[in-house]
C-alpha cells in the first residue's frame, strides 16, 4: 500500500518534516486534531486531557486489549491558532526518548482538500535517528489513513 504521508528526514539534521494531503475540508481536518472524541477514534488512544489553547496541556493513554496502559504521552500546547496551527511539545513517558517540539500547520488546498505539515524537532540528530529506527513512518501513515476514514464519516 502506498504511503500517502511523506516524511523528509535530511541527513545530519535533528528534525523531520511530515506532510499529508487529505480529502477533507480544512475545518474537518483541524477538528480531527482538537476534538477528544475524534482524536480517540483515529489514534486508538484515550484522551485524558486536551486543552486546545496557548499554555494548555494534553495527555493520552494507550492500553492493550486487557486494559493495561502501555504508553502515556503528554505535552504542552505553546501556540494555538484555530484552523491554522498548533505548536506543542510531545513526550513519551517512561521511554528513553526526550521531549520533542512539534509545529503543526494546517492549510486549505480546495474546498474539499487540505494539507497538514508537521515539523518535529528532536534534541539531537541521534535522537531523531533512533526514532526513525522504530516503525515510525508506518505508524504515522496508518494513523493518518485512519484519520481520513474517521473524518469521512463526519462529512
Amino acid at each position: 500500500m502506498e504511503r500517502k504521508t511523506k516524511i523528509n528526514a535530511e541527513n545530519g539534521r535533528q528534525d523531520l518534516v511530515i506532510t499529508r494531503e487529505f480529502d477533507l475540508p480544512l475545518d474537518l481536518l483541524f477538528k480531527a486534531y482538537v476534538e477528544p472524541e475524534i482524536v480517540e477514534q483515529w489514534m486508538g488512544t484515550k484522551v485524558v486531557k486536551l486543552e486546545c489553547k496557548p499554555h494548555g496541556s494534553w495527555r493520552f493513554e494507550t492500553s492493550d486489549r486487557q486494559g493495561n496502559v502501555v504508553l502515556r504521552t503528554n505535552g504542552v500546547i505553546h501556540d494555538f491558532v484555530p484552523g491554522r496551527k498548533i505548536t506543542r511539545t510531545f513526550e513519551m513517558e517512561s521511554t528513553p526518548f526526550p521531549v520533542q517540539l512539534e509545529f503543526l500547520e494546517f492549510e486549505s488546498l480546495t474546498d474539499t482538500t487540505s494539507k497538514l505539515t508537521m515539523q518535529i524537532v528532536y534534541r539531537s540528530v541521534a535522537d531523531r535517528d533512533e526514532m526513525l529506527k522504530l516503525p515510525f513512518a508506518q505508524g504515522i501513515n496508518m494513523a493518518h489513513n485512519r484519520l481520513q476514514e474517521v473524518a469521512n464519516q463526519l462529512k
